[in-house]
């Protein structure tokens, strides 16, 4: 997926690791790749993703569509290639934040989907840990992004998940003119910036990677997912990869997937 919010911003949904390499194979055992059904039986990857539930994935609002057709990968390495280890599962349905408006710089660029049958623990897939309610991470706090992209530009090449480590951008930064001035968001998260290493397009609802310390537990959580980067070169000095962050969510994630019983 590409696309504009408007002219004056020059963003484009993000979907390509720039400046990344190889991931080990089955590394980031959550990541999910998100496929949309296009012609006959045949699926087409458009958007990254993140377990968060056996029955749940968590992406971009802006990666899909209430009434669109999709279905999840997990267990996947490479895009074109058959390795033994994935699980397909149709998407059973779709479930867009409610303050999402279309306008990636109004931010809520988050959905959860619903899955047709459950995700198993086959060795290569797993639950995603996810941050507590409103836990901001400090200015130049090391995260990893992760997504599919042709290793050789448009070469055709096996689509193999790459990865790549990104230096948080506080708000306070950000937010400032030069940089995504009103189009960055308290419940966004920016990282890189530097010029050399974004998530662009094909990555949109990736997850943002980060090892954070929270409580007497050090573990990978997904604090982000990809939302938008600059139009055209993705890796631009001073306009980072902006994700949504997870934290400022999380109460509508978990009231979704886990709503409470009826009496």
């Amino acid at each position: 997926m590409a696309g504009l919010i408007c002219a004056e911003a020059a963003f484009s949904h993000n979907e390509r690791v720039v400046g990344g390499t190889e991931a080990e194979p089955h590394s980031w055992k959550y990541q999910v790749s998100l496929q949309a059904h296009g012609t006959g039986d045949s699926y087409y990857h458009i958007c990254g993703g993140t377990l968060v539930e056996s029955f749940h994935v968590m992406t971009a609002a802006h990666c899909v569509s209430v009434d669109g057709k999709y279905r999840v990968v997990l267990g996947e390495h490479d895009l074109y290639k058959d390795g033994g280890t994935e699980q397909i599962v149709d998407v059973e349905k779709v479930i867009i934040h409610p303050g999402w408006t279309g306008a990636l710089g109004n931010g809520n660029d988050i959905a959860l989907l619903k899955l047709a049958d459950s995700i198993y623990d086959n060795g290569f897939v797993e639950l995603a840990a996810l941050p507590y309610a409103e836990h901001i991470l400090p200015h130049n706090y090391t995260c990893y992004i992760t997504g599919w992209g042709l290793l050789g530009g448009e070469s055709g090449e096996p689509d193999r998940l790459q990865v790549a480590p990104s230096n948080v951008v506080e708000y306070s930064i950000c937010s400032q003119p030069e940089w995504w001035g009103i189009y960055a968001q308290e419940s966004m998260v920016c990282v890189g910036g530097d010029g050399i290493i974004a998530a662009c397009q094909g990555d949109s609802g990736g997850p943002l990677s980060c090892k954070t310390e929270e409580g007497d537990d050090a573990l990978w959580r997904v604090h982000g997912v990809a939302s938008y980067a600059p139009q055209g070169m993705c890796n631009q000095v001073n306009k980072p990869t902006v994700y949504t962050r997870v934290s400022h969510f999380i109460d509508w994630i978990y009231d979704t997937i886990m709503p409470p019983e009826e009496e």
